[in-house]
């Protein structure tokens, strides 16, 4: 299924009734093995082996002494060994400190500078917490806390952030999502959200807010909501000791299209006379109250290797860009950087990049002399850039592929890359990429097709408040997304990613929480075949810290669901999952896991996946698996077969393991009602027209209800009458006979076919709108939302068969189109 469908009303989760006993399958681990122990922060570790080995005759200091744990422990505990045997007799390294005052003052009064040192080195996660309470009831200065948590390693930046006050709580509002973040709260507390539009009368309930523990607050997204609509936000945070606080937020969603001056309307035909497309140069760019916009009307941008990018924007903004064809750039087809409010829609990008001079050890390079490879040219780079939206594009043809993994990391063009830290705060984030089809092919590859920089840091990637939703993602010698850096209300929903060694990295996650949801994972591997995983983590402890739900994606895949990468020697992370069905094949030693997690991190939690591997027909973690709650079916093969033939278009949620929000229901048995039809084709044989220039041999017969059989290599169009909107759903039955390259049908406005209006449901070529997913070939229906792609009026209809690659009538096909009609 083409990413772009995978919207809500496509995702069709069914509500069955919760059974009565949930039913655990085999698993790598057994919890009550002895052998089995649960991972958590270097200080959970470390008090796991105290409190088990204390004894008359190990004191804490001798078990300190002679502890041989992992290195990077080991280190830090031979430099505080004093500290920590202190700390625990104090009863401050502890699993679960006190929550009363009392104790608190008792147990931090008389805290050292160098045992403050320590606490902050065994939970590197819990910054703001230790701020607070060393803050709070200790007798160190300001200064002293600074220097202690600097000295354990800790980023001087956030510890200036974390132990400060005065922070504003946000509520960031995106084209269908809100980000919020509320400041000085504690981990213990809960805050629950409702919310409604402006003109609704009733509230509906959010996602719980989650803990951040680097800043102390409370976070968390609201999605699938409605464009340009105002809401109104309640949050109701209630703290351990049961008082309560109310937040209230009021916020308007972004419009689907962006303010446009009506004076600085420019068609590419008037301003572009060949090679780069400067807007610095022509200076072109808009305001807060209308953007510039540059209309592509017939001429191809085509620019040579001797400018950095076929487009420059430069740090120019409010600047949109529709319907460009870019063809070329030293390094770019469309480049900015220092910029803010970029809108990019409907632009065709290829052919850009650096070529080959030099191979070395597998890898390309520009020039005999250069010391580094080729690396890091981009069909769209918004560098330093902030608030933009990148929208049903096509980013494909670099002139460069990518190496594999087996000469080491691969190196080589991304079709987009971002880095959405701009010099101002304001303008951070916000990025929206949506509706796009990013694609290499099988022996020309991205690198990773949507790329971040800066990885390792807060300020990397997409920062915060950015969603990635709707795409088609394909062909990547690395990861087929990269959300890696700061991820705070970053989503990750509703994408199909198939053929990278990695489906979605978020490693490392150093700002949470993010939020992977509705995704549809599968057919993953490079130009070898070789993958790793569906989701990749990691650094949670060398980078700390943040949290991801994973919820609701569907993931079927030869390795593993969710596995780790080590950031800086760490392959720790912070998962909370639910609802997912992940199906792998392989097994081994690291290969065929649904969550692959060897530190067992205490907690992340899994809660009612459906985790099955075909080799050994059951389920396979490595996992804390006292925070593991499988679903009911887990065991029932019958079901799990029924999945593979209908993914990912049907789901099995229970009632209680709805997620308030996110778990779109649209076929309750009590609500279901059908489409309504808005259009429905009366296909008749005298209106018919062959399309020459497709036409090779072959027959077309319509019968006089209007079902149309096809043979041969055979194009036609019916002239036809409908309007489409972005709820519009074609269906139609389809019948065929043999294989072919192309079988699928078009909503043309004119006689000029194009692949971005053409829906291929079978054939083994990879042109036009990918449906394969949405044709059932046991009942012979397809059913497509076009509304996603393709709107307004439609003029024609188009019905293909395609298999222009054999000798005529050898391996004849047979196709018959029946019942075509456009619901909402």
């Amino acid at each position: 299924m083409h990413s772009a469908n995978l919207k809500p009303s496509i995702f069709r989760f069914t509500l069955i009734g919760l059974l009565s006993f949930l039913m655990l399958s085999c698993a790598t681990m057994n919890k009550n093995d002895k052998s089995y122990t649960k991972g958590g922060q270097p200080g959970d570790i470390l008090y796991n082996y105290i409190h088990t080995n204390i004894s008359n005759n190990n004191t804490v200091n001798s078990l300190l002494a002679n502890y041989k744990g992992p290195k990077n422990l080991s280190t830090v505990v031979e430099k505080y060994e004093d500290e920590i045997a202190q700390l625990y007799k104090q009863k401050v390294l502890s699993r679960k400190p006190s929550l009363s005052e009392e104790a608190k003052k008792a147990r931090f009064a008389n805290i050292t500078s160098n045992q403050a040192s320590a606490l902050f080195a065994f939970y590197p996660i819990d910054t703001a917490k230790w701020m607070k309470i060393i803050s709070t009831y200790s007798g160190l200065s300001k200064n002293d806390i600074y220097e202690s948590a600097i000295t354990a390693g800790l980023d001087p930046t956030i510890v200036f952030a974390a132990s400060a006050s005065g922070f504003e709580d946000t509520a960031t509002p995106l084209i269908n999502s809100i980000g919020l973040v509320i400041y000085g709260q504690d981990e213990e507390s809960t805050a629950a959200v409702k919310f409604r539009a402006e003109n609704d009368t009733y509230w509906r309930e959010g996602l719980d807010l989650s803990w951040e523990p680097i800043y102390g607050s409370l976070a968390g997204s609201i999605v699938y909501l409605e464009a340009d609509t105002t809401y109104h936000i309640e949050v109701t945070i209630t703290d351990a000791y049961g008082d309560i606080v109310e937040h209230s937020f009021q916020t308007t969603t972004k419009p689907n299209t962006p303010p446009i001056d009506p004076n600085k309307i420019y068609y590419l035909s008037e301003i572009y006379s060949g090679g780069q497309l400067d807007l610095e140069a022509l200076n072109i760019e808009g305001s807060a109250d209308g953007y510039a916009k540059i209309i592509g009307d017939g001429p191809v941008i085509e620019a040579g290797s001797d400018v950095l990018a076929a487009v420059n924007i430069g740090n120019n903004s409010y600047v949109m860009l529709e319907n460009l064809t870019v063809k070329g750039g030293q390094r770019y087809g469309i480049f900015a950087k220092k910029a803010h409010h970029i809108w990019i829609k409907g632009c065709n990008v290829s052919e850009y990049g650096r070529e080959a001079v030099d191979i070395r050890n597998g890898k390309a390079y520009s020039s005999p002399t250069s010391n580094s490879p080729i690396n890091y040219d981009s069909g769209i780079y918004l560098e330093r850039s902030g608030i933009a939206v990148i929208e049903e594009c096509e980013v494909h043809t670099p002139n460069l592929g990518s190496n594999n993994w087996s000469v080491g990391h691969p190196k080589g063009a991304n079709a987009l890359q971002v880095w959405a830290y701009h010099d101002s705060d304001a303008y951070r984030g916000e990025f929206i990429v949506r509706n796009n089809r990013f694609y290499g092919s099988q022996n020309h590859r991205f690198n990773d097709v949507i790329e971040g920089r800066m990885n390792t840091e807060r300020r990397g990637g997409f920062v915060k408040n950015s969603a990635i939703y709707g795409n088609y993602l394909a062909y990547a010698n690395d990861d087929l997304i990269e959300i890696d850096g700061g991820q705070q209300n970053v989503l990750v929903y509703d994408n199909e990613l198939i053929q990278g060694y990695t489906g979605i990295s978020i490693a490392p996650n150093l700002l949470g929480p993010s939020y992977l949801f509705h995704n549809f994972i599968h057919n993953l591997g490079d130009d070898r075949g070789k993958e790793w995983t569906a989701i990749k983590a990691g650094g949670l402890m060398s980078k700390p810290a943040g949290q991801t739900f994973i919820f609701e994606n569907f993931i079927n895949v030869q390795r593993n669901g969710i596995a780790a990468s080590k950031v800086v020697g760490d392959s720790t992370f912070w998962v909370n999952t639910k609802n997912n069905v992940t199906i792998t094949q392989n097994t081994g030693s690291s290969v065929g896991y649904c969550i692959f997690d060897k530190e067992k991190f205490i907690k992340s939690v899994s809660n009612n996946d459906l985790c099955f591997n075909e080799t050994l027909q059951d389920a396979r973690y490595e996992f804390d698996l006292t925070n593991l709650s499988e679903h009911p079916l887990s065991d029932n093969l019958e079901f799990i077969a029924s999945l593979r033939t209908q993914m990912p278009s049907t789901r099995s949620i229970s009632e209680g393991n709805i997620i308030p929000n996110f778990t779109e229901m649209v076929s309750l048995t009590s609500s279901i009602k059908e489409p309504k039809t808005i259009c429905e084709f009366r296909l008749e044989q005298t209106a018919y027209v062959p399309i020459t220039n497709q036409y090779k041999y072959g027959t077309t017969v319509v019968s006089p209800e209007g079902t149309v059989t096809m043979t041969g290599n055979n194009w036609v169009r019916f002239p036809v009458n409908c309007v489409l909107t972005e709820s519009s759903v074609v269906s139609l039955t389809l019948n065929i006979e043999g294989e072919a390259e192309i079988i699928g049908i078009g909503m043309e406005t004119d006689t000029k076919e194009s692949s971005n209006r053409i829906i291929r449901f079978s054939g083994t070529q990879d042109w036009g709108l990918n449906g394969k997913a949405n044709f059932d070939e046991s009942s012979n229906t397809a059913e497509f939302p076009v509304g996603k792609y393709i709107t307004g009026q439609v003029d024609y209809l188009y019905l293909l068969l395609d298999n222009d690659s054999v000798k005529p009538f050898e391996n004849e096909v047979k196709v018959v189109f029946s019942n075509v009609k456009v619901s909402e």
